[in-house]
């Protein structure tokens, strides 16, 4: 049995443990509904399209959030990494970035740029950024040394050493960073959906829970488990792929 197999496995026996604990009555109605209903929910939603504008404004937003960060986080860490006295100033901050809690900083976004979509973007981009950050300097600190002499001999200019040369070689530290960012951009935005929006797939769960309707809160935390689950699935297979030509696998 291959570990993909295995983790399909373990996955159905959880969903059939809780479709059981559910249905026996171990747990509430008012607490936890079986996983079938939630599917049931979530195909109703789809089909009756209410849930297709909340869909694309909460997807369009972690969308935005990623690509922001994966650029600028790229670039910042490059320009940290060619620059070691500023990345020496700046590695404190790194360090203790994620133990200032940025959910903080929402109604400060909302008071600049009121009620749009701009104070979740900019929430998901600072949870995604460093991350992005972090990542791809351990995999700019992990070049080969003789690698970069490579570069030297080929007269490669600064730039086209970092293009052609340390950035491929860091690529696998750089894609596990996006992986990452990828998930700290949902919770930051489907975070500041939840706290105060005015659309969005977290702000249907938040109000779909405050009209204790579990269907549909539970629907729509479906439909977030299967868009996240679906993105990390491609973004294994393509890692696989890379390593396999990498000679990695």
């Amino acid at each position: 049995m291959t570990l993909g197999q295995i983790r399909l496995l373990v996955v159905v026996l959880c969903v059939v443990a809780l479709e059981v604990i559910c249905r026996t009555g171990l747990i509430s109605d008012y607490t936890l509904i079986p996983p079938s209903e939630m599917a049931v929910a979530l195909f109703q939603l789809l089909r009756d399209g209410s849930l297709t504008g909340e869909i694309v404004a909460t997807l369009s937003a972690v969308l935005i959030a990623i690509v922001g960060a994966i650029i600028f986080g790229i670039l910042g860490a490059v320009v940290l990494h060619a620059l070691p006295r500023l990345r020496r100033a700046i590695d404190p901050v790194l360090s203790i970035y994620y133990s200032i809690p940025m959910f903080v900083f929402y109604p400060l976004f909302i008071v600049i740029f009121g009620l749009t979509d701009t104070p979740k973007v900019l929430l998901g981009f600072l949870l995604a950024v460093v991350t992005m950050i972090a990542s791809t300097l351990n995999g700019l600190d992990r070049v080969p040394k003789v690698m970069r002499k490579t570069a030297r001999i080929f007269k490669l200019s600064k730039w086209g050493t970092v293009w052609h040369i340390i950035l491929p070689s860091a690529a696998p530290h750089i894609f596990n960073g996006v992986k990452l960012a990828i998930a700290q951009a949902f919770v930051g935005v489907l975070g500041a959906e939840f706290i105060l929006s005015t659309g969005g797939l977290g702000y249907q769960i938040f109000y779909a829970f405050h009209d204790f309707d579990n269907r549909t809160m539970y629907a729509i935390v479906l439909l977030v488990l299967i868009i996240v689950s679906i993105v990390n699935a491609v973004l294994l297979g393509w890692e696989r792929r890379l390593r396999q030509r990498r000679g990695l696998a």
